[in-house]
Protein backbone atom coordinates (compact mmCIF):
# COMPACT_ATOMS: atom_id res chain seq x y z
CA UNK A 1 0.00 0.00 0.00
CA UNK A 2 1.47 3.47 -0.88
CA UNK A 3 1.72 5.65 1.98
CA UNK A 4 0.57 8.91 1.76
CA UNK A 5 1.68 12.24 3.39
CA UNK A 6 -0.79 14.51 5.43
CA UNK A 7 -0.93 18.04 3.50
CA UNK A 8 1.78 20.84 4.76
CA UNK A 9 -0.42 23.28 6.59
CA UNK A 10 -0.59 26.68 5.09
CA UNK A 11 1.99 29.26 6.04
CA UNK A 12 1.15 32.10 8.91
CA UNK A 13 2.07 35.47 8.44
CA UNK A 14 2.25 37.83 11.55
CA UNK A 15 -0.81 39.10 10.07
CA UNK A 16 -2.36 36.10 10.30
CA UNK A 17 -1.52 36.87 14.07
CA UNK A 18 -3.57 39.56 14.50
CA UNK A 19 -0.62 41.96 14.35
CA UNK A 20 -0.68 44.50 11.25
CA UNK A 21 3.31 45.96 9.87
CA UNK A 22 1.79 47.76 7.36
CA UNK A 23 -0.87 49.85 9.45
CA UNK A 24 1.84 50.55 12.11
CA UNK A 25 4.15 51.83 9.36
CA UNK A 26 1.26 54.22 7.77
CA UNK A 27 0.92 55.61 11.31
CA UNK A 28 4.07 56.77 11.46
CA UNK A 29 4.01 57.83 8.25
CA UNK A 30 0.70 59.85 8.68
CA UNK A 31 2.16 61.28 12.55
CA UNK A 32 4.98 62.55 11.40
CA UNK A 33 4.56 66.00 10.21
CA UNK A 34 2.74 66.48 13.70
CA UNK A 35 5.60 65.26 15.46
CA UNK A 36 7.68 67.47 13.51
CA UNK A 37 5.82 70.34 14.89
CA UNK A 38 7.02 69.72 18.19
CA UNK A 39 10.67 69.62 17.66
CA UNK A 40 13.09 71.94 19.87
CA UNK A 41 16.99 73.18 18.68
CA UNK A 42 18.12 70.69 21.34
CA UNK A 43 16.23 67.70 19.64
CA UNK A 44 19.10 65.57 17.90
CA UNK A 45 18.81 63.94 15.05
CA UNK A 46 15.53 64.25 13.50
CA UNK A 47 14.22 62.97 16.76
CA UNK A 48 12.18 60.63 14.29
CA UNK A 49 13.28 56.90 13.83
CA UNK A 50 15.89 56.63 15.87
CA UNK A 51 15.93 53.47 18.63
CA UNK A 52 16.41 56.24 21.44
CA UNK A 53 15.87 59.76 21.49
CA UNK A 54 19.11 62.16 21.29
CA UNK A 55 18.18 65.52 23.65
CA UNK A 56 21.46 68.14 24.19
CA UNK A 57 21.25 69.55 27.43
CA UNK A 58 24.71 71.89 26.89
CA UNK A 59 23.40 75.37 26.04
CA UNK A 60 21.24 76.25 28.34
CA UNK A 61 21.63 74.94 31.94
CA UNK A 62 24.67 75.20 34.50
CA UNK A 63 23.61 72.41 36.68
CA UNK A 64 20.64 71.44 35.49
CA UNK A 65 18.39 68.95 37.42
CA UNK A 66 16.62 66.21 36.06
CA UNK A 67 12.66 65.83 36.53
CA UNK A 68 10.59 63.17 35.35
CA UNK A 69 7.07 62.26 35.37
CA UNK A 70 4.75 59.37 34.00
CA UNK A 71 0.84 58.90 33.88
CA UNK A 72 -1.94 57.86 31.92
CA UNK A 73 -5.16 58.97 31.83
CA UNK A 74 -7.64 56.41 33.78
CA UNK A 75 -10.96 55.74 32.31
CA UNK A 76 -11.84 58.71 30.52
CA UNK A 77 -10.43 56.12 27.96
CA UNK A 78 -13.67 54.90 28.12
CA UNK A 79 -15.62 57.81 27.90
CA UNK A 80 -13.72 58.82 24.57
CA UNK A 81 -14.08 55.28 23.07
CA UNK A 82 -18.31 55.42 23.77
CA UNK A 83 -18.53 58.92 22.31
CA UNK A 84 -16.01 58.22 19.60
CA UNK A 85 -13.90 61.16 20.45
CA UNK A 86 -9.86 60.27 20.17
CA UNK A 87 -8.47 63.58 19.17
CA UNK A 88 -8.61 65.08 22.44
CA UNK A 89 -7.41 62.33 24.52
CA UNK A 90 -3.53 62.47 23.88
CA UNK A 91 -3.60 66.09 24.93
CA UNK A 92 -5.00 64.86 28.61
CA UNK A 93 -1.78 62.01 28.76
CA UNK A 94 0.60 65.16 27.77
CA UNK A 95 -1.08 67.32 30.49
CA UNK A 96 -1.07 65.04 33.48
CA UNK A 97 2.58 64.47 32.98
CA UNK A 98 4.37 67.55 32.18
CA UNK A 99 1.76 69.20 34.74
CA UNK A 100 3.47 67.12 37.24
CA UNK A 101 6.94 68.10 36.52
CA UNK A 102 6.20 71.51 36.47
CA UNK A 103 5.62 71.84 40.59
CA UNK A 104 9.16 71.51 40.75
CA UNK A 105 10.11 74.46 38.55
CA UNK A 106 11.22 72.29 36.00
CA UNK A 107 10.29 72.63 32.39
CA UNK A 108 9.36 70.16 30.20
CA UNK A 109 11.96 69.50 26.81
CA UNK A 110 10.82 65.87 25.54
CA UNK A 111 7.89 63.19 25.43
CA UNK A 112 7.32 59.94 24.89
CA UNK A 113 4.20 57.60 24.50
CA UNK A 114 3.09 54.11 24.95
CA UNK A 115 -0.14 53.49 22.70
CA UNK A 116 -1.32 49.51 23.28
CA UNK A 117 -4.19 47.96 21.59
CA UNK A 118 -5.74 44.24 20.21
CA UNK A 119 -5.78 45.53 16.61
CA UNK A 120 -4.34 48.94 15.09
CA UNK A 121 -6.98 51.00 13.57
CA UNK A 122 -5.10 53.75 11.75
CA UNK A 123 -7.63 56.60 12.14
CA UNK A 124 -8.17 56.18 15.83
CA UNK A 125 -4.38 55.69 16.13
CA UNK A 126 -3.33 58.90 14.05
CA UNK A 127 -6.32 60.76 16.08
CA UNK A 128 -4.87 59.66 19.36
CA UNK A 129 -1.29 60.33 18.22
CA UNK A 130 -2.29 63.70 16.61
CA UNK A 131 -3.95 65.08 20.30
CA UNK A 132 -0.20 63.40 22.28
CA UNK A 133 1.81 65.94 19.02
CA UNK A 134 -0.95 68.89 20.13
CA UNK A 135 -0.41 68.79 23.50
CA UNK A 136 3.67 68.84 23.11
CA UNK A 137 3.29 72.01 21.71
CA UNK A 138 0.84 73.57 24.40
CA UNK A 139 3.56 72.71 27.08
CA UNK A 140 6.66 73.52 24.32
CA UNK A 141 8.18 69.99 24.90
CA UNK A 142 9.17 67.54 22.10
CA UNK A 143 7.74 64.42 21.08
CA UNK A 144 10.94 62.28 20.66
CA UNK A 145 9.74 58.95 20.53
CA UNK A 146 7.50 56.20 21.25
CA UNK A 147 5.45 52.65 21.01
CA UNK A 148 2.87 51.81 19.27
CA UNK A 149 1.89 47.98 20.58
CA UNK A 150 -0.52 46.09 18.54
CA UNK A 151 -1.27 43.10 21.13
CA UNK A 152 -4.06 40.70 20.14
CA UNK A 153 -5.77 38.71 22.68
CA UNK A 154 -4.20 40.87 25.03
CA UNK A 155 -7.53 43.98 24.62
CA UNK A 156 -10.52 43.10 23.03
CA UNK A 157 -11.02 45.16 19.77
CA UNK A 158 -11.34 48.76 19.62
CA UNK A 159 -9.56 48.53 23.39
CA UNK A 160 -6.56 51.16 23.66
CA UNK A 161 -4.35 51.67 26.31
CA UNK A 162 -1.89 54.87 26.70
CA UNK A 163 0.91 55.40 28.84
CA UNK A 164 3.07 59.06 28.72
CA UNK A 165 6.89 59.80 30.15
CA UNK A 166 8.16 63.03 30.29
CA UNK A 167 11.49 64.56 31.12
CA UNK A 168 12.23 68.25 32.57
CA UNK A 169 14.96 70.33 33.71
CA UNK A 170 15.53 73.10 36.39
CA UNK A 171 18.57 74.71 37.59
CA UNK A 172 19.47 73.27 40.90
CA UNK A 173 19.17 76.62 42.12
CA UNK A 174 15.66 77.65 41.00
CA UNK A 175 14.56 74.33 42.41
CA UNK A 176 10.95 74.57 43.57
CA UNK A 177 10.83 71.74 46.61
CA UNK A 178 8.36 73.39 49.34
CA UNK A 179 11.11 74.41 51.50
CA UNK A 180 10.41 78.39 51.74
CA UNK A 181 6.49 77.85 52.80
CA UNK A 182 5.80 80.12 55.61
CA UNK A 183 3.03 80.74 58.39
CA UNK A 184 0.35 83.31 56.60
CA UNK A 185 1.52 82.47 53.12
CA UNK A 186 -1.24 82.21 50.70
CA UNK A 187 -2.66 79.95 47.86
CA UNK A 188 -3.58 81.25 44.65
CA UNK A 189 -5.79 78.58 42.77
CA UNK A 190 -6.37 78.30 39.31
CA UNK A 191 -8.95 77.31 37.15
CA UNK A 192 -9.21 73.73 35.74
CA UNK A 193 -11.01 73.22 32.41
CA UNK A 194 -13.02 70.35 34.21
CA UNK A 195 -12.70 67.32 35.88
CA UNK A 196 -9.35 67.03 33.95
CA UNK A 197 -8.02 63.40 34.05
CA UNK A 198 -9.24 62.30 37.33
CA UNK A 199 -12.53 60.71 38.58
CA UNK A 200 -14.07 59.15 36.11
CA UNK A 201 -14.63 55.49 37.32
CA UNK A 202 -17.28 57.72 39.61
CA UNK A 203 -18.06 60.08 36.91
CA UNK A 204 -19.05 56.88 34.34
CA UNK A 205 -21.07 55.31 37.87
CA UNK A 206 -22.83 58.60 37.41
CA UNK A 207 -23.58 58.81 34.11
CA UNK A 208 -24.97 55.21 34.19
CA UNK A 209 -27.80 56.33 37.59
CA UNK A 210 -28.62 59.15 35.24
CA UNK A 211 -29.13 57.32 31.98
CA UNK A 212 -29.38 57.84 28.50
CA UNK A 213 -29.69 61.62 27.43
CA UNK A 214 -27.75 62.51 30.42
CA UNK A 215 -24.38 63.38 27.92
CA UNK A 216 -26.69 65.97 25.76
CA UNK A 217 -27.68 67.80 28.83
CA UNK A 218 -27.16 71.73 28.51
CA UNK A 219 -24.76 73.17 31.09
CA UNK A 220 -24.91 76.74 30.36
CA UNK A 221 -24.39 76.72 26.68
CA UNK A 222 -22.10 73.26 26.57
CA UNK A 223 -23.11 69.71 26.53
CA UNK A 224 -22.10 67.51 29.62
CA UNK A 225 -20.30 65.48 26.97
CA UNK A 226 -17.79 68.53 26.08
CA UNK A 227 -17.64 69.47 29.30
CA UNK A 228 -16.40 65.69 30.74
CA UNK A 229 -14.10 65.46 27.20
CA UNK A 230 -12.59 68.88 27.79
CA UNK A 231 -9.04 67.97 27.73
CA UNK A 232 -6.66 68.89 30.93
CA UNK A 233 -5.51 72.24 30.86
CA UNK A 234 -1.23 72.56 30.43
CA UNK A 235 -0.19 75.16 32.65
CA UNK A 236 3.73 75.08 31.55
CA UNK A 237 4.13 78.20 30.00
CA UNK A 238 2.09 80.38 32.00
CA UNK A 239 3.84 79.28 35.32
CA UNK A 240 7.10 79.30 33.69
CA UNK A 241 6.63 82.66 33.05
CA UNK A 242 5.29 83.41 36.90
CA UNK A 243 8.67 81.57 37.56
CA UNK A 244 10.58 83.63 36.08
CA UNK A 245 8.93 87.11 37.45
CA UNK A 246 8.27 85.84 40.84
CA UNK A 247 9.37 83.94 43.58
CA UNK A 248 6.84 81.05 44.73
CA UNK A 249 7.74 78.88 47.45
CA UNK A 250 5.68 75.79 46.32
CA UNK A 251 2.93 74.27 43.97
CA UNK A 252 0.78 71.37 43.26
CA UNK A 253 -1.48 69.82 40.36
CA UNK A 254 -4.63 68.97 41.72
CA UNK A 255 -5.29 65.08 40.08
CA UNK A 256 -5.98 61.83 41.96
CA UNK A 257 -7.03 62.34 45.85
CA UNK A 258 -7.51 66.16 44.35
CA UNK A 259 -7.63 69.18 46.89
CA UNK A 260 -7.12 66.53 50.28
CA UNK A 261 -4.06 65.04 48.95
CA UNK A 262 -2.22 66.76 46.53
CA UNK A 263 -1.80 70.81 48.12
CA UNK A 264 -0.78 69.25 51.65
CA UNK A 265 2.26 67.14 49.62
CA UNK A 266 4.54 70.41 49.01
CA UNK A 267 3.96 72.01 52.78
CA UNK A 268 6.29 70.93 55.38
CA UNK A 269 5.32 68.74 58.34
CA UNK A 270 4.93 71.97 60.62
CA UNK A 271 2.67 73.11 58.76
CA UNK A 272 -0.78 72.95 57.29
CA UNK A 273 -3.55 74.65 55.37
CA UNK A 274 -6.88 75.75 55.58
CA UNK A 275 -8.73 75.70 52.10
CA UNK A 276 -11.96 77.99 51.86
CA UNK A 277 -14.32 76.14 49.39
CA UNK A 278 -16.56 78.90 49.24
CA UNK A 279 -14.33 81.18 47.84
CA UNK A 280 -14.17 80.29 44.07
CA UNK A 281 -17.38 78.96 42.32
CA UNK A 282 -18.05 75.36 41.48
CA UNK A 283 -18.29 74.80 38.04
CA UNK A 284 -21.25 73.29 36.50
CA UNK A 285 -19.96 70.33 35.65
CA UNK A 286 -19.00 69.51 39.20
CA UNK A 287 -22.49 71.00 40.73
CA UNK A 288 -23.85 68.33 38.18
CA UNK A 289 -22.16 65.77 39.00
CA UNK A 290 -22.47 66.19 42.87
CA UNK A 291 -26.74 66.43 42.64
CA UNK A 292 -27.10 63.66 40.27
CA UNK A 293 -24.85 61.23 42.21
CA UNK A 294 -25.86 62.84 45.88
CA UNK A 295 -22.13 63.00 46.36
CA UNK A 296 -20.93 64.33 50.11
CA UNK A 297 -18.82 67.70 50.11
CA UNK A 298 -15.87 65.58 51.34
CA UNK A 299 -16.17 63.21 48.59
CA UNK A 300 -16.03 65.58 45.59
CA UNK A 301 -12.74 67.25 47.44
CA UNK A 302 -10.76 64.08 47.54
CA UNK A 303 -12.09 63.03 43.97
CA UNK A 304 -12.59 65.79 41.74
CA UNK A 305 -10.63 68.89 41.63
CA UNK A 306 -14.05 70.78 41.68
CA UNK A 307 -12.40 73.62 39.54
CA UNK A 308 -8.79 73.97 40.87
CA UNK A 309 -6.26 72.54 38.60
CA UNK A 310 -3.15 74.36 39.92
CA UNK A 311 -2.03 75.59 43.20
CA UNK A 312 0.66 77.98 43.82
CA UNK A 313 1.58 79.10 47.16
CA UNK A 314 3.52 82.22 47.49
CA UNK A 315 4.23 85.40 50.34
CA UNK A 316 1.12 87.97 50.82
CA UNK A 317 3.23 90.55 49.22
CA UNK A 318 3.60 88.38 46.45
CA UNK A 319 0.42 87.92 45.29
CA UNK A 320 -1.34 90.46 43.96
CA UNK A 321 1.82 91.05 41.09
CA UNK A 322 1.15 86.81 40.34
CA UNK A 323 -2.57 87.73 40.38
CA UNK A 324 -1.97 90.17 38.14
CA UNK A 325 0.23 88.36 35.46
CA UNK A 326 -2.67 85.78 35.69
CA UNK A 327 -4.57 88.39 34.59
CA UNK A 328 -1.99 88.63 31.58
CA UNK A 329 -2.31 85.23 30.99
CA UNK A 330 -6.25 84.86 30.94
CA UNK A 331 -6.17 82.05 33.57
CA UNK A 332 -9.37 82.33 36.32
CA UNK A 333 -7.90 82.28 39.87
CA UNK A 334 -8.78 82.87 43.08
CA UNK A 335 -7.61 82.75 46.97
CA UNK A 336 -8.70 79.87 47.82
CA UNK A 337 -6.90 79.55 51.25
CA UNK A 338 -3.46 80.07 53.91
CA UNK A 339 -0.78 78.69 55.04
CA UNK A 340 -0.86 77.74 59.10
CA UNK A 341 0.52 75.80 62.18
CA UNK A 342 0.05 72.30 61.82
CA UNK A 343 -2.66 71.06 64.65
CA UNK A 344 -0.98 67.91 65.88
CA UNK A 345 -1.82 65.25 63.19
CA UNK A 346 -4.53 68.07 62.01
CA UNK A 347 -3.05 69.78 58.94
CA UNK A 348 -5.35 70.10 56.53
CA UNK A 349 -9.04 72.01 57.12
CA UNK A 350 -11.58 72.42 54.31
CA UNK A 351 -14.73 74.63 54.83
Amino acid sequence: MTQTNPPSPPPLTYRDAGVDIDAGNEVVERIKPAIRRTLRPEVLGGGIGGFGGLFDLSGKYREPVLVSGTDGVGTKLILAKQLSRHDTIGIDLVAMCVNDVLVQGAEPLFFLDYFATGKLDVATTVDVVGGIAKGCEIAGCALIGGETAEMPDMYPPGEYDLAGFTVGAVEKTRLVDGSGVREGDVLIGIASSGPHSNGYSLVRRILARAGDGALDLDLGGVTLADALMEPTRIYVKPVLDLLARHDIAAMAHVTGGALVEKIIRVVPASLGLEIDPSSWPLPPVFDWLQREGAVADAEMWRTFNCGIGFVLIATQDQAAAIESDLDRHALGHWRIGEVVKARGTERLKIG
